[in-house]
């Protein structure tokens, strides 16, 4: 999900809780991505960090190349057979041009340099290939005591150790340029049923919770726990969590 040695930084001493603790992309929203790609043949999970997605497209795609920066992240990932891992930054795929019937970028796009970035696309992409890029917000409970403590800890507590680029998700990617003709797209939500463990693994699985504990040599989550077991009832109680994704999709004009 990193393109940068720096970026990848944030992520590579959390890999292993990242890889335990990420919510599921929705089948569906696969599907359909794969349903309206010219072709089945070869995708790209740019930024694939521990290969959720990867192993997603390859149950409706042929092959699939899966790169990201952040080696600690891709030693997360699962071997597949049809899914070739690969250590790279995001202008180099090292794709044959027209190669490609479907690029991915999921909750990583904030860390790329766009513009190479979309160049390499562009290039790789075959005519009418397609291009999906997402990312989902805070997560939501939608019991309102909660989900406003988890809106004072993501903004106030831990808001801070955010890195910089963290804006784009927050605003769903607008102010990013977008240079491919843009089609309608479906709206998808990642859903879950977890208990109040799965939630606190979560958050200590942001790099902010991790940057917070790193810099002031304690760690935010517990004062929230306490709050959130008032909150939350029985510990062992599932509750259904979830974050709605800001999906953008479009085309290669290039002929």
């Amino acid at each position: 999900m990193i393109t940068s040695p720096d970026q990848g930084s944030h992520f590579d001493p959390l890999a292993a809780d990242y890889a335990r603790h990420r919510p599921v992309y929705p089948e569906a929203l696969i599907e359909w991505l794969a349903d309206r790609a010219p072709g089945r043949s070869l995708a790209w999970d740019c930024g694939t960090g521990n290969g959720q997605v990867a192993g997603m497209l390859a149950r409706h795609v042929e092959q699939v190349v899966a790169t990201d920066i952040s080696a600690a992240q891709l030693a997360q990932a699962p071997r597949l057979p049809t899914v070739t891992f690969r250590r790279a930054p995001a202008d180099e795929s090292g794709l044959a041009p027209g190669s490609v019937d479907l690029v991915v970028v999921a909750q990583a796009l904030h860390w790329f340099d766009i513009d190479n970035f979309n160049r390499e696309a562009e290039r790789v992409l075959r005519p009418g290939g397609l291009m999906a890029q997402w990312c989902y917000g805070l997560i939501k409970t939608g019991v309102p005591p909660i989900d406003a403590a988890l809106s004072t800890f993501y903004r106030d507590i831990v808001g801070p150790y955010w890195p910089a680029e963290r804006r784009h998700v927050e605003n769903g990617y607008r102010d990013l340029p977008f240079p491919f003709r843009r089609i309608p797209a479906r709206e998808f939500s990642m859903t879950a049923e977890w208990t109040l463990a799965d939630l606190l693994g979560y958050l200590r699985s942001w790099s902010a919770t991790a940057r917070y504990a790193q810099m002031t040599g304690t760690d935010p989550v517990s004062d929230l726990a306490d709050r959130l077991v008032l909150l939350w009832g029985n510990h062992e109680r599932t509750r259904h969590v979830g974050w709605p994704l800001t999906l953008r999709v479009g085309r290669t004009d290039r002929s």
